[in-house]
């Protein structure tokens, strides 16, 4: 069977200049098209994201943490999808040096109905091929229209945090060092400086014990100089938190769904500010007001961010305040449910 391999960049180019690129057979594409939540290897959250443009294949990855990436390559040969991911790594020279390089995964997919059988296979520092895991992924269903916000029910607002002390919250990984308290009212995580030669200390992400589905949400917060913490909804979805005033809009800054919604507009204040958020999640569609502006209004969100605790978007989740990072203040957490 041939196989067609399209490097994105050269795909970009060709499609930029409007030099023919040969099409994908569209009976080797359509099983992989759409959305995929996937449990990567260790049971971390991960997401791909396949689609088709003028014959020609583009996907997306999101693997365990960190952002969405496209992928470096993609190509169908036979039944089977087959990604290269591209990252920073090592490998052994020729007298034995260990020297900086990209090291490519590879990542193959069949899809059967509406699920994906994978496996990974990552180099070894000496270049051969690593061995194979193998995990899954299940298709998203597709978003149905956005919400009609102004026709939903919340219900009445129930304060998360109660200003005393952290009852009805406990951290997502009962193992991690513990950073967050109460002091005067105020929900503060202290986290040390990174002491530079040494271990990551791991500190721990606090979050509700009780689980939602749909909502619409007031956080305070307060962000130190170089601060980095999100509010994480249904415990798959990043609101980032962050010190980003002045910086140009980017998917990664204050009030962003972290790498894959970008606010249109910069609302955040100077670090050491309290600062508002006001979130609402209804039928995988997001809207973000952040300082009074509406920064997302009602947009779609495609699959988990980094971090999430499973990648299943139908599943009900915690509200998750991100504490591994750095030091971060909350003073006020109130949800209204969505009422069916």
């Amino acid at each position: 069977m041939k196989t067609h391999l399209f490097p994105a960049a050269l795909v970009l180019t060709l499609i930029l200049c409007g030099m023919p690129c040969t099409s994908l057979a569209a009976d080797a594409v359509h099983p992989f098209i759409g959305n995929w939540a996937l449990t990567i290897p260790g049971g971390a959250a991960g997401w791909l994201g396949v689609s088709e443009k003028d014959g020609h294949l583009q996907a997306s990855l999101l693997w365990g943490g960190g952002s969405v990436l496209p992928v470096d390559n993609v190509a169908v040969d036979g039944d089977q999808l087959i990604l290269k991911r591209g990252h920073p790594g090592t490998r052994t020279d020729a007298s034995g040096k260990t020297v900086k390089t990209t090291v490519f995964d590879v990542i193959t997919a069949r899809a059967s109905g509406d699920t994906l059988k994978l496996a990974i296979s990552q180099p070894r520092p000496d270049g051969k091929e690593g061995k194979k895991e193998e995990f899954t992924g299940k298709r998203t269903p597709p978003l149905p229209k956005a919400p009609h916000l102004s026709k939903v029910k919340f219900g009445s607002p129930i304060a998360l945090f109660n200003g005393k002390d952290l009852t009805g919250w406990k951290l997502t990984n009962p193992k991690a060092l513990c950073g967050w308290s109460v002091i005067d009212g105020i929900l503060t995580n202290k986290v040390p400086p990174h002491e530079p030669g040494k271990p990551h200390k791991p500190y721990g992400n606090l979050r509700t014990e009780q689980e939602f589905e749909d909502f619409s949400i007031h956080v305070e917060t307060r962000v130190p100089k170089g601060g980095n913490s999100g509010v994480y909804l249904r415990g798959i979805y990043e609101v980032q938190v962050l010190d980003s005033y002045g910086k140009p809009l980017d998917p990664h800054n204050m009030g962003a769904i972290y790498s894959r919604i970008c606010p249109t507009a910069a609302a955040e204040k100077p670090a050491g500010q309290w600062q508002t958020l006001d979130i609402t999640l209804v039928d995988r569609y997001v809207t973000v007001i952040l300082n009074g502006t509406t920064i997302i209004d009602n947009r779609p969100i495609l699959g988990c961010t980094g971090g999430a605790l499973w990648s299943d978007q139908f599943r009900p989740g915690p509200i998750y305040l991100q504490g591994d990072h750095t030091g971060i203040e909350y003073r006020s957490v109130v949800i209204r449910p969505v009422v069916k």
